[in-house]
């Protein structure tokens, strides 16, 4: 299982669940968690089998921006 990390402009608890669903619906992706205190946004993957590539276009369409850190 690998970890991965982006930096993103996902801010608040409303950023969290419009971007849940395109997350939860990735197979490979085992657990996410967003860092809002953080200033930089930090979301935080465990991924096995799927590529930060893939995890950022989907953070992408669900409206945010996702830049591997």
């Amino acid at each position: 299982m690998e970890t991965i990390k982006f930096k993103t402009n996902i801010k608040c608890g409303g950023c969290i669940a419009t971007v849940t669903p395109a997350l939860n619906s990735l197979k490979g992706l085992n657990k996410w968690e967003v860092d809002t205190v953080n200033a930089d946004k930090i979301l935080t993957v465990e991924a096995e089998g799927i590529s930060a590539q893939e995890i950022a276009d989907t953070v992408k369409k669900a409206g945010f921006t996702a830049e591997q850190v």
